[in-house]
């Protein structure tokens, strides 16, 4: 959702994650940066990314700690309790981390210019500060809940499917807006795109040929108590269309494909979707172009040596 209000981002990742991330910053804000820490108009739940720290929402700014205290003076507290958290808990740019103890005098000295009822616990409101190149912000803070993590311990999995943390970040790049669009993952295996996405509210429904695979996939929805839809058959039986397919293409050893399989999955996805995230392990452009797609974004989600490219497409 777009406002003329600004809203801070803290990063964090694995450096083997690097490349995905900045495929879904580019998918959620329309920019990426080498940052770990983005400002964009942009307010989007800081818990759809497995990648997002924080979000501020800031409410002031100002050079020093000291003119920050006279602003926050005018600030009107509506809640019964708040509290004030310091964010440079790590580098943040050029930004050092700001150390523990030096965190919490920060942190006292603007609470105790807040007009209201502070509470250390349980307060209603958490207001966020933040040092940026020599100049601080202050706002409304949303921590991220790492809602995947939840996801790992399914009573269902694969050696092979994707992790809870790319599947995530995946359905981001794929549906960044989830209002009033359809999306479909018509070869969802155990179900783990399924289980983000409905995780995050995204319309999506599941379809996969193998009927013992199906079972899983929908025992897995129930076991998170999920309400979503699994059905059985090859994707060039969905009637349907679709704004967005999400297809994990076939791989290993208990799903092979021949080039012709692959290339009709490709073709079928065409078909039912105006948009495609592709998740491959070998190189597929010469049958996307076949196909008729266009390549709009792309990226590589490494996990030590193994890597999958993932495909934007049109």
């Amino acid at each position: 959702m777009q406002h003329n209000k600004t809203y801070i981002y803290t990063y964090s990742h694995h450096e083997d994650e690097y490349d995905l991330c900045r495929l879904e910053m580019r998918a959620l804000f329309q920019f990426d940066t080498d940052m770990n820490y983005l400002k964009s108009n942009l307010e989007v739940d800081p818990s759809r990314s497995p990648y997002i720290q924080d979000r501020l929402e800031v409410l002031y700014e100002s050079n020093s700690i000291e003119d920050m205290q006279e602003l926050v003076k005018d600030l009107l507290v509506t809640a019964d309790s708040y509290k004030v958290v310091c964010l440079n808990t790590m580098n943040l740019g050029s930004t050092g981390k700001i150390h523990h103890p030096e965190r919490r005098k920060i942190e006292r000295e603007i609470g105790l210019c807040i007009d209201g009822e502070p509470e250390l616990d349980r307060p209603d409101v958490v207001y966020g500060l933040i040092l940026l190149e020599n100049r601080w912000y202050f706002g409304k803070h949303t921590k991220s809940e790492s809602v995947w993590r939840q996801h790992k311990h399914k009573p269902k999995s694969y050696s092979t499917a994707l992790s809870t943390r790319v599947a995530r970040s995946v359905v981001n790049i794929a549906v960044p807006a989830i209002e009033n669009v359809k999306v479909i993952d018509p070869c969802c295996g155990i179900g783990t795109v399924v289980v983000e996405a409905l995780s995050m509210g995204v319309n999506i429904v599941g379809r996969d040929i193998s009927p013992l695979v199906c079972v899983g996939a929908r025992e897995n929805l129930t076991f998170f108590e999920l309400d979503g839809k699994i059905t059985k058959g090859p994707i060039s039986e969905v009637q349907e269309h679709y704004d967005v397919a999400i297809i994990d293409m076939p791989y290993n050893i208990y799903s092979h494909v021949s080039p012709e399989e692959e290339y009709d999955i490709i073709y079928q996805a065409r078909r039912i979707a105006d948009r495609v995230v592709f998740i491959t392990v070998d190189t597929i452009d010469h049958l996307l172009e076949r196909a008729g797609f266009t390549i709009v974004d792309r990226g590589i989600a490494k996990k030590q040596q193994f890597e999958r490219q993932v495909i934007v497409c049109k």
